[in-house]
């Protein structure tokens, strides 16, 4: 059972001591998964220096399988990263999930799948996560919780027992097949093979790795080979119009969901056969008959010829696994955040280097594992210099070393001699048919690249320079489109004797593009004050523009003594003259200072808060009119209510309380809490602690703009 404890008084050398604990780690994660009905288990364990998740043990599947993620940083969004990041039970129960929580794995796995995630820990800390897969199935009731808890727990003693042995952990290299033990009674191997031979259709089975273990003599002569070539070896290895991505796929995704395919293949010369995959947690039992008729593969499907394709499914989906990644960078720091968080970590490289041509010199954009005098060296390389990173570069032609001996035979004054790494991989970043620069990756051991490797990294640097070209633009444009927004927001509020006025505002998360939230204070002839905040929709150079008129419009109106409900009707003639077909809301306030009154006008925008001086905050529900620019002869009315000294009156725009699936009452009495929960501090603290709260919504739809002000008295004690 997997609550016995780890092997105690083992005898031998500490390889076989660590391999014997090795053993019986996977013993107890074989009869865990056989306990909770789990087809596929695997224990990451966390590196020393807390960055990266590795795989310690798997068993059930091949360990080609997990390749995107055998090895993957802490701050990757995947279960595994985010059970040990979180501390908690990360359970996807369905395919459906996946793809609506982790996007860029459902990429990579397109198949029916359940998967849980637990962190392993001891009273020694965080060692590493336990994960199970299985086939589709509800969420786990609280018992399967507990025992799979429960069997993290005893993971993580044995694991923290191993390090006590190695020092350093095991080595990701174990992985074996769930063999369930077979039923008493079972028929002689004799009388099963001649009963299989009875049946008219061919009859096969293979391991949880794919390999052919039986072959029945009408599937050997179905598929057209010996049955000594066949056994032992996976199928498509032997027999060419196997060995494409497509075929081998579906045997992926019966392994993986645990649920039976087929699909229709052509044996040369014109013989088509249907095979049909029954999967269990042993491996897959395989029947092969004659198609009935040629199917229709379609334009798109041509028949498979008779030559072997160089690419595995596996190298495929980790292409896209890696590419789907890319896009959820926005800015250059992101793309380059992604490389050294999770990229860097998928190889195994333990340092990095990303370097990029920028007005005609060479740049270290980012590093990662490499000490501050070894990337100097590389800042001080010039395109001139005729080493592998430049050369990489110039050429476009990617560089694998697999040793020291290797790199220096070709370059013997490569830049970084002795930077303590044994092998490089060396990617041309190309974007748009021109060289941007060189992506390096480092290894501490000498690595052998294999050839489904340096297709995968050969095509990540092509994936990486287009996220980075795009990023760049990204960025250019960000910084065009904050320049124009602080150029129309007010630089500073007018200090006015009796009030206290603060403003803040923080683009949204998500999009690029400049917002129309707009605030502004104003004083005015006899010592009264204007305070207007708005929203122009859309978030574009022609929304901010229109906010920069909208702004003007409402400051020329102010000044001229119009009343509030008067200042957004002729705003609001403007804009139904100019048809920009953008609408805007806002409220105006006009603040008599002396006689501490508000008269505010309202044309569509979000009711104020005012905080009353015993901390009470009351929402103010004043009647208003349509949004601005949509009807020329809307009426605006106007409201007065009287302020006490120390009353807050907040304006604020939607972003503030608007949000993907939140109740738009209940966020405002979440924003009215803050509010209240905020006194008794001074006004900036005020401001601070809302737009706290704003950011703890990770993604804004909106930009958030937030005006508040208070009375101290000031002018009244001076009269």
């Amino acid at each position: 059972m997997v609550g016995r404890p780890p092997p105690s008084g083992a005898t031998g050398t500490p390889e076989e001591r660590r391999e014997a604990d090795l053993d019986a780690l996977t013993q107890a994660l074989q009869e865990m998964l056989h306990e909770i009905g789990a087809h596929t288990g695997a224990l990451y364990r966390l590196t020393p220096d807390g960055q990266t998740l590795e795989v310690t043990v798997m068993t059930g599947l091949p360990r080609e399988f997990l390749q995107p993620w055998e090895r993957v940083g802490v701050r990757a969004p995947i279960p595994v990263a985010d059970a040990v990041r979180e501390g908690r039970l990360v359970w996807v129960p369905t395919e459906k999930d996946m793809v609506r929580e982790y996007p860029s794995i459902a990429v990579a796995l397109p198949y029916e799948f359940s998967l849980a995630a637990v962190p392993v820990s001891t009273s020694g800390g965080r060692y590493g996560v336990f994960v199970v897969w299985s086939g589709p199935y509800p969420p786990p009731p609280a018992g399967t919780r507990d025992r799979i808890a429960a069997a993290a727990a005893v993971l993580g003693r044995r694991l923290e027992h191993l390090e006590q042995i190695a020092g350093q952990g095991p080595p990701a290299r174990r992985d074996r097949p769930v063999c369930p033990p077979a039923p008493s009674g079972t028929a002689p191997a004799e009388a099963l093979g001649a009963m299989v031979a009875r049946l008219p259709e061919g009859m096969a089975t293979l391991d949880a790795r794919g390999r052919l273990t039986y072959v029945s003599p009408k599937g050997a002569a179905l598929l057209g080979e010996s049955p000594l070539r066949l056994l032992g070896v996976q199928p498509w290895t032997v027999l060419p119009w196997l060995d494409d991505p497509v075929y081998e796929d579906r045997y992926r995704r019966a392994m993986i969901s645990q649920q039976p395919t087929s699909f229709v293949a052509l044996r040369p010369p014109g013989r088509w056969l249907t095979f049909e995959l029954f999967p269990s947690m042993s491996g897959i039992t395989l029947r092969i008959t004659p198609a009935p008729v040629e199917p229709d593969l379609g334009p798109e499907r041509p028949a498979p010829a008779g030559v072997s394709l160089p690419t595995r499914a596996g190298a495929i989906y980790h292409v896209l696994h890696l590419a789907s990644t890319l896009t959820q960078a926005a800015g250059v720091q992101d793309v380059l955040g992604l490389v050294s968080d999770q990229i860097m970590p998928a190889f195994g490289a333990q340092a990095m280097v990303v370097l990029a041509i920028e007005e005609g010199r060479l740049r270290v954009l980012a590093h990662r594992g490499y000490p501050e005098p070894i990337v100097e060296q590389y800042r001080r390389a010039s395109l001139t210099s005729s080493t592998p990173s430049v050369r990489t570069m110039v050429t476009g032609v990617p560089g694998f070393f697999e040793s020291e001996k290797e790199l220096y035979q070709l370059y013997p004054s490569a830049v970084a001699p002795d930077d303590g790494m044994s092998s490089w991989a060396l990617m041309p970043l190309i974007a748009s048919g021109r060289p941007i620069g060189t992506l390096l990756l480092a290894f501490t051991e000498p690595h052998p690249f294999s050839v489904e490797e340096r297709a995968v990294l050969t095509s990540l640097g092509g994936l990486i320079a287009q996220a980075l070209e795009r990023a760049r633009l990204y960025d250019a444009k960000l910084e065009l489109a904050h320049g124009l927004q602080e150029g129309l927001l007010p630089h500073a509020l007018p200090r006015v004797p009796g009030l206290d006025a603060t403003a803040r505002y923080l683009p949204g998360t998500e999009g690029m593009d400049i917002g129309g939230d707009f605030y502004d204070v104003i004083r005015l002839p006899g010592g009264s004050v204007a305070a207007i905040i708005g929203d122009v929709q859309g978030h574009n150079v022609t929304a901010a523009a229109l906010m920069g008129q909208v702004r003007t419009a409402v400051r020329a109106y102010a000044t001229a003594g119009a009343r509030p409900g008067e200042v957004l009707r002729r705003t609001n003639h403007l804009l139904v003259d100019l048809d920009p077909d953008l609408f805007a809301s806002c409220v105006y306030v006009h603040l008599d200072v002396a006689a501490r009154t508000a008269s505010l006008a309202r044309a569509g925008h979000p009711q104020p808060l005012l905080r009353h001086p015993d901390g009470r905050v009351e929402v103010l529900d004043l009647p208003g009119g349509l949004l601005l620019g949509i009807d020329p002869e809307a009426e605006y009315p106007c409201v007065e209510l009287p302020l006490d000294v120390g009353a807050v009156l907040a304006l604020y725009t939607d972003g503030l309380i608007e949000a993907p699936g939140l109740d738009i009452d209940d966020s405002l009495a979440a924003l009215g809490g803050e509010l209240a929960h905020a006194g008794a501090r001074t006004l900036d603290d005020d401001a601070e602690s809302l737009m706290a709260y704003a950011r703890r919504t990770n993604r804004r739809s909106d930009d958030v703009a937030l005006l508040l002000l208070r009375l101290t008295g000031e002018a009244a004690e001076g009269r």
